[in-house]
């Protein structure tokens, strides 16, 4: 707080003498169907940014800079501040008439043709406030809409009502009717018309007829509306399909290459896909046609050349990609697609150095890839861990790895060619092993092996496991830890049990953010759906299997059977570049049934930590109204089958690489069935509400651009675990209330 207030303290210093600081701005309308808030982006001048709407930090900064730069000592702060922070925004009258003019352009634009918007300048010392006045009056309305073409398929495209823009008594919107005609010529140009474009088509308006209101008319510009048979209208009202596709694989860089030298090329053709490469193949034709959204005759569409761009670029041996479209014979387009291949091989190393509980460690992580294994765009990934670590006179070992080959097509047993292809899926097959030992606890073995299926869809993503099987071994377990741990209730005992799992899942998201508008509200969705031990269950109950223990077992082992599902959505509303409000709710649901009482321990939620309720520090929440051990720095009975997180962000800009936030946070987690090990944690509709905990505080982010840097100090507004006159936490105490998270990437 008193870096905030220094900040705000003499915000003229360099604000020469008679001119002004841009201090405030408003925009005042008499017309409540504004958004003044989307009129705010069309102003050419505004203040300084300001951190929580009060402090401008970065113009604090800048004002730290010495003036006296004759001294080296000053000149280095000078230089260092002015970086960091932003010069002050100086009044310029120029600008504020600029504003004026964007501000009537747009309402006329929105249909207020009558429209008029002044400036109001107010001085005091050394600021300015500008003031504009937005009088709308009376708006035009769009009275009757008619589409006059001369072409079938586009009357039916532009007179379609379920999806036009337009309709009658809207405002008459300058922005919906040319969205309109890039609707209209999208979908014309969808259907093979590649020579078509937006232009061709104009409006014709009539506000003669009724006070403030228009008659609007659909056409095809003058040279084209008058004759059916000119050359104009041969061409681009020609409806083309794909004749061919050519790949050209040039491994010199250029997109520019010379192809002419056939004797230097080798060329392979699958049906009408054709590539032309280097002898020394570089890549497979069929992985580059399982990566084409264009085909062979079938009509011209900008959407395929567009998701061809997303699909090729996105596959490891590929750099870059050009593509272009050459006339053929008659009413058929030869697609040319120029690839650059990039290096496909990399290998890194890590290490990394441990203290955990006052014991020291080293570990080493070592990745190697290869983005084109089979010459096919195939990825294999192979990544290798080893960790030790002294405790007094043993050394705790972990050793790891995990394997991964990513195929950028669908591979499925049963299928044809072109329903796989036509998927335009990626499949990834995955294996990994853990083995940890700790002396004098426990020794471990895990392995794990999976089938997933990935597939993007406009702004949605998919991802489906067919098939993912973990088996976690538990050969040695002391009895001393036994003891003291698992016979005490201080760790939670299911975590120590052998286990197998055998399940499949779905995860998703969308968004909808718009890189060409980034200042425009948005929301994102992510979500999953996961069930294990359905077949296994199945099998054994056709095979009349003997339960052991009322369950069914595989390899000795009780499998586990369980639904699960999450829900995550996250909303943006922005305020300008510097500013926003971020809102989230998360739930999730799990429940075990048929040959399990419990969800897999790594299978069940948690609450607190740096992306929850960030009052108390990761799983150390709940379950409801558990009470956690207290002798115990972590309690492994604080997981649950039920979860609820709602959170609320204020994120700002503050100076340099500096942003700050402020949140409200709350959640809790809760059991499906009463287990003894969570006294006060089940479920209960009547009761669960008082078991939702809040907390509050403030965070700062350091946005190095590749990753973000995080710290967030969580305080405790209200413990559902204290008696009922201690819940609510109105004064905080440092050694229970509060939370220091250290973290990368935003929360939510």
């Amino acid at each position: 707080m008193f870096v905030l207030l220094l900040s705000a303290c003499n915000t003229t210093k360099y604000v020469p003498d008679g001119e002004f600081l841009l201090n405030k701005y408003s925009i005042k309308t008499d017309n409540k169907e504004i958004n003044k808030d989307q009129l705010k982006l069309y102003l050419r001048q505004t203040p300084n940014a300001a951190v929580f709407g009060a402090w401008r930090m970065q113009l604090g900064i800048y004002n730290w800079a010495p003036r006296d730069t004759t001294k080296r000592f000053n000149r280095f702060w000078h230089r260092t501040f002015q970086k960091m922070g932003d010069p002050p925004v100086i009044y310029s009258s120029g600008l504020t008439s600029l504003s004026v003019q964007q501000l009537k352009l747009t309402m006329i634009n929105r249909g207020y043709f009558d429209a008029k918007v002044e400036s109001n300048v107010i001085t005091k010392g050394k600021k300015a406030e500008v003031q504009y006045i937005v009088t709308t009056n009376k708006p035009y309305i769009l009275s009757n809409y008619n589409v006059d073409l001369k072409n079938t398929q586009l009357t039916e495209i532009a007179s379609d009502s379920s999806k036009s823009l337009i309709h009658p008594n809207m405002l008459f919107n300058n922005d919906v009717l040319s969205a309109e005609r890039e609707r209209i010529s999208a979908t014309f140009r969808k259907q093979g018309y590649y020579n078509f474009n937006k232009n061709y088509l104009s409006y014709t308006a009539d506000s003669t007829v009724t006070s403030h209101k228009i008659d609007v008319i659909l056409e095809l510009k003058d040279y084209l509306k008058h004759s059916n048979d000119s050359a104009a209208n041969k061409i681009i009202f020609k409806q083309y399909s794909i004749r061919k596709v050519i790949y050209y694989i040039n491994s010199e860089a250029s997109l520019s290459a010379d192809f002419s030298n056939k004797s230097q090329l080798d060329t392979v053709q699958f049906r009408d896909f054709i590539m032309v490469s280097p002898k020394k193949r570089i890549l497979k034709l069929d992985a580059l046609v399982q990566n084409t959204y264009i085909n062979p005759n079938t009509l011209y569409s900008d959407q395929a050349v567009e998701r061809t761009y997303q699909s090729l670029n996105s596959i490891g041996p590929v750099k870059y990609v050009n593509i272009s479209f050459k006339e053929a014979e008659a009413n058929m387009l030869d697609c040319y697609i120029e690839i650059v291949p990039s290096k496909t091989i990399s290998l890194s190393t890590e290490a990394e150095g441990t203290y955990t509980a006052g014991y020291w460690g080293v570990a080493g992580n070592v990745n190697y890839v290869d983005r084109n294994r089979f010459k096919g765009a195939e990825t294999f990934s192979l990544q290798g861990r080893a960790a030790l670590e002294w405790q007094k006179d043993v050394l705790a070992q972990e050793f790891g790895a995990q394997v991964g080959l990513k195929f950028p097509r669908f591979m499925f047993p049963i299928g044809s060619y072109d329903f796989k292809r036509n998927m335009h899926a990626n499949t990834e097959f995955t294996g990994t092993f853990s083995y940890q030992m700790r002396p004098g606890e426990f020794t471990t073995t895990s392995v794990g092996a999976g089938l997933n299926y990935s597939w993007n869809r406009k702004m949605y993503r998919h991802n489906f496991q067919l098939l993912d099987i973990s088996y976690v071994n538990f050969p040695v377990i002391e009895q001393a830890f036994i003891d003291s741990f698992l016979t005490s209730g201080r760790y939670n005992r299911y975590n120590y049990a052998n286990h197998f799992i055998m399940r499949m899942g779905y995860n998703g998201s969308y968004s909808t953010f718009n890189a060409s508008r980034p200042l425009k509200d948005y929301s994102t969705v992510r979500y999953s759906l996961e069930s294990a031990g359905n077949f296994l269950y199945a099998m054994s109950e056709l095979f009349g299997n003997k339960k052991v223990d009322n369950a069914y077992e595989l390899f000795r082992v009780r499998f586990s059977q369980y639904l699960k599902a999450e829900y995550n959505i996250t909303h943006h509303q922005i305020f300008d570049k510097d500013n926003r409000f971020v809102y989230h709710l998360g739930a999730g649901l799990g429940v075990p049934y048929g040959n399990a009482d419990v969800i897999p321990y790594e299978k069940r939620f948690y609450s607190g930590g740096a992306n929850s309720v960030r009052g108390w520090g990761e799983s150390q929440l709940g379950p409801g109204g558990y009470k956690r051990i207290a002798s115990s720095s972590r309690d492994f009975n604080q997981v649950g089958d039920i979860k609820l997180d709602m959170n609320w962000e204020y994120r700002a800009k503050l100076f340099w690489l500096m942003e700050g936030a402020l949140f409200a946070d709350a959640g809790n987690v809760w059991t499906i069935n009463n287990y003894d090990t969570q006294e006060n944690g089940q479920f209960k509709l009547d009761s669960f509400w008082k078991q939702i905990a809040m907390a509050y505080g403030i965070g700062f982010r350091f946005d190095f651009k590749f990753f973000i840097a995080r710290i967030d100090l969580g305080v405790k507004l209200y413990d559902p675990v204290l008696t009922q006159s201690e819940r609510w936490r109105t004064s905080p105490k440092i050694s229970n209330d509060f939370a220091l998270h250290f973290a990368i990437g935003y929360p939510f």
